[in-house]
């Protein structure tokens, strides 16, 4: 089957650096059920990129793709966002340049993923979840995911998941059969309907949102909301809310606590503090949302 052409943005002014901005702190951990770590997790606050990839099957399948997943995304936005400024709106979709890379990025790691599991078979039917986003100047965040690795945000004491999982689960909520928890009760957990490297072509789902300044995101693979309730998740990132270094551990800690049946992957984000009047986004934003 052909692919298309990779899609050409239109070049520009590359990103500004973020690392001065953003805090982000990338935390990973086996848990207490599985002989070695699945997940691949990846953070550049320069460019204001996180990445995290949740891989299964195949013997030692899923830590290849994952990897090959961060990795293949990593390099690909480095390159693009040298050149690149990432807030420019594309305008037959009106959505940013930022949001059309990650796409662009995940596509490329699927067709990468796909080839690898062709052709070496202790790789095939291997595969992996994904989620990434990009924040950067121009108060915008990019998010692009395929799966059921998450994406939460905290606002204003109000958590909410902002992604929607590529699953079995979600599918029937979506079509009315069933309520979350029926769906929860009576469906089996980790059934992706969606996901890299399984087909030669994938949809990616992108988004574009305002990254205010006081918010703070959770990416997450499902060894950890699998584990804790949003509810309980959002507690422990109010009460750390000052260190998010052990806001993270306590998650992980406290997933471990009630199983720990899979591989646990946590990033935060956040803007420094300190920081937010540095940019003059920053302080466009404040008078936009006061």
């Amino acid at each position: 089957m052909s692919r298309p052409a990779p899609r050409r943005p239109a070049e520009g002014t590359a990103a500004v650096d973020m690392s001065g901005v953003l805090e982000i702190v990338n935390m990973s951990d086996t848990g207490r059920k599985r002989p070695h770590n699945e997940d691949s997790t990846v953070s550049d606050a320069r460019l204001g990129l996180a990445i995290v990839a949740d891989g299964m099957g195949g013997y030692k399948g899923g830590e290849v793709a994952s990897a090959i997943a961060v990795t293949t995304i990593l390099h690909e936005m480095r390159q693009a966002l040298s050149r690149i400024n990432p807030t420019q709106i594309d305008k037959a979709s009106g959505l940013s340049q930022g949001a059309l890379l990650l796409r662009d990025a995940i596509t490329l790691a699927n067709g990468q993923i796909f080839q690898t599991a062709s052709q070496e078979p202790l790789c095939q039917g291997m595969g992996t979840t994904v989620v990434a986003v990009l924040l950067h100047d121009g108060n915008r965040i990019s998010i692009a995911h395929v799966g059921d690795s998450r994406l939460y945000r905290l606002r204003n004491g109000r958590f909410e998941q902002i992604t929607s999982d590529h699953s079995l689960i979600q599918e029937l909520i979506n079509k009315g059969y069933f309520t979350r928890e029926e769906a929860v009760a009576n469906t089996p957990k980790n059934l992706v309907t969606r996901a890299l490297g399984i087909e030669e072509d994938v949809v990616v789902d992108i988004q574009d949102d305002v990254f205010l300044p006081q918010d703070t995101y959770l990416m997450c693979s499902d060894g950890l909301n699998d584990m804790i309730s949003d509810e309980e998740i959002h507690l422990t990132l109010s009460k750390y809310s000052g260190n998010l270094i052990q806001a993270a551990s306590e998650l992980i800690r406290i997933a471990n606590q009630n199983g720990g049946k899979d591989n646990i992957s946590v990033i935060l984000i956040r803007p420094r503090v300190g920081a937010r009047g540095k940019m003059g986004w920053w302080k466009k934003l404040f008078g936009w949302f006061s």
